[in-house]
């Protein structure tokens, strides 16, 4: 049955469906990068909430700014943009349902003056964004924004005519600013650490560019909370489309798959009010570091601990690497020896009971997440969720030997083969610049850990940490992943 408004009281009762589609909804959200996590994670938790009844004024438009995202809105418009969250898990306690809260999408390529009216419409009082680590271009070596960026100065010389998510933001306010509109909140919803601060000083060094006055209006009326987001939410494939009509007789063009868990903790600083997501599941707090470093250390952290020697061992799903239990028990020293004594206490959390909800997650087959999403963009998912630890690990004088073997997993992984001889293409923007690193065996060690924009300044001054890293790469090139593995942990 395909899935549309007309459709939807046909469809099984196996899914649970929206109840608030006739009710008078007005969009009170704009979100940018309209991906399989924003539908599996705060559209989620707004259709949840519109389901009770409440803040019907809170209805999501997604925003589009790259041409790949025409594919999206028009698989979402062509069915009235409902689209099923399919939720896979280990159990049998699974709940799927039909997702309502985005009711509208509006692409830069078909006007960006009708785009820019949307964001500076005083009835949009939030603006969230999945943009990418990459995507608020701020140099990880110096912290800065990367203002001499092409797409940059072009905006900056075409204000009303721009291209990136900050010429748009900067636009849109600038006319609230001309209107005497309120700002609105910039809520960050991608994973990386204090989402919000990044997007605040991504977005005002922009806007100092434009002008002082523009800056210092959206510093005093516009809030960016930040905020720790979870849900592991696997690339749809036509594999997924087809288990959905099989098991739900439903035919959606683009359903998310997602796990059964999610979390998100969410600073409540908000400039225009908000939602009540607090009343489903949403948890509010004055600081989310603890819980961010933990979730980005624990989780992000044993992910790319997991991957890469996964991908070189020659397994291409996550749950493929928890079925060999010398991937587990490494990860498990991982998190337990080297990870959690960095951690504060986290309010309301159990550590250990944390680490196991991880492993059960990552061996969830049902859901089957490609290793090949995770390992993406390494260049910059190393240092956000590595690299802190193996700092901290440095200065403690701790063990190095794991938390190398994750950089040395890595830079094998970039030639582009596994142990079973298969070529495969590195998904990262910087993918050239990267394999060009370690094209010459004998200065990997130099070339790669000199790249101070990916490991900062101690990691190749730290002669401890170099030796490690030198013993690990040695030891996967000569002996494999496994008896790598083995050696390791002495087994």
């Amino acid at each position: 049955m395909k899935l549309n408004r007309r459709n939807l009281d046909t469809l099984t009762n196996l899914v649970a469906k929206p109840t608030y589609l006739g009710s008078d909804t007005r969009q009170g959200i704009a979100h940018i990068g309209v991906g399989g996590f924003h539908r599996a994670h705060q559209a989620y938790y707004t259709d949840a909430l519109m389901n009770r009844g409440q803040d019907l004024d809170w209805s999501i438009c997604g925003i589009g700014l790259r041409g790949e995202d025409r594919k999206v809105r028009d698989a979402l418009a062509g069915q009235d943009y409902l689209y099923t969250l399919f939720e896979l898990g280990d159990s049998d306690d699974t709940q799927s349902r039909i997702i309502g809260s985005i009711s509208g999408m509006l692409l830069a390529e078909d006007g960006i003056n009708a785009l820019i009216d949307k964001l500076a419409s005083p009835a949009i009082r939030i603006v969230s964004l999945t943009i990418t680590e990459g995507g608020y271009c701020i140099d990880d070596s110096s912290g800065e924004f990367m203002s001499a960026l092409p797409q940059i100065q072009h905006d900056l010389t075409h204000p009303e005519a721009p291209t990136t998510v900050f010429g748009v933001l900067c636009a849109a306010l600038a006319r609230r600013q001309a209107s005497g509109i309120r700002g609105f909140t910039l809520m960050s919803c991608d994973n990386l650490p204090h989402n919000g601060a990044v997007a605040r000083k991504a977005l005002l060094a922009f806007a100092a560019l434009r002008g002082a006055e523009l800056h210092d209006w959206i510093a005093a009326n516009v809030s960016f909370p930040n905020a720790m987001v979870d849900r592991i939410t696997p690339m749809t494939s036509n594999a997924h489309r087809l288990q959905l009509h099989d098991q739900l007789g439903i035919d959606d063009a683009w359903p998310v798959v997602c796990e059964p868990f999610i979390q998100w903790v969410l600073e409540d600083k908000f400039a225009c009010g908000r939602p009540a997501w607090e009343t489903v599941g949403v948890q509010l707090t004055d600081d989310v570091t603890p819980y961010e470093e933990m979730k980005i250390k624990l989780l992000n952290g044993s992910h790319l601990a997991l991957t890469y020697l996964g991908f070189l061992k020659g397994y291409r799903f996550v749950h493929e690497t928890m079925g060999d239990p010398l991937f587990v028990t490494y990860m498990r020293a991982y998190m337990d020896q080297d990870v959690t004594p960095q951690l504060a206490p986290v309010p309301g959390i159990d550590l250990t009971a944390y680490k196991n909800t991880l492993v059960e997650r990552f061996s969830n087959q049902a859901i089957a997440d490609q290793l090949e999403r995770v390992c993406s963009d390494g260049s910059s998912k190393l240092p956000k969720f590595t690299v802190p630890a193996i700092n901290r690990l440095i200065s403690d004088g701790g063990e190095l030997k794991r938390a190398a073997l994750v950089v040395a997993a890595w830079a094998m992984y970039l030639k582009g083969v596994d142990e079973t001889g298969l070529h495969y293409a590195i998904p990262d923007p910087r993918a050239e610049f990267c394999q060009a690193l370690v094209a010459d065996d004998e200065l990997i060690v130099q070339r790669l850990l000199s790249v101070e924009e990916i490991f900062g300044s101690a990691i190749p001054r730290s002669a401890e940490f170099v030796a490690a890293f030198e013993w690990c790469l040695n030891s996967l090139r000569d002996v494999g992943v496994s008896k790598t593995l083995e050696n390791l942990l002495h087994l």
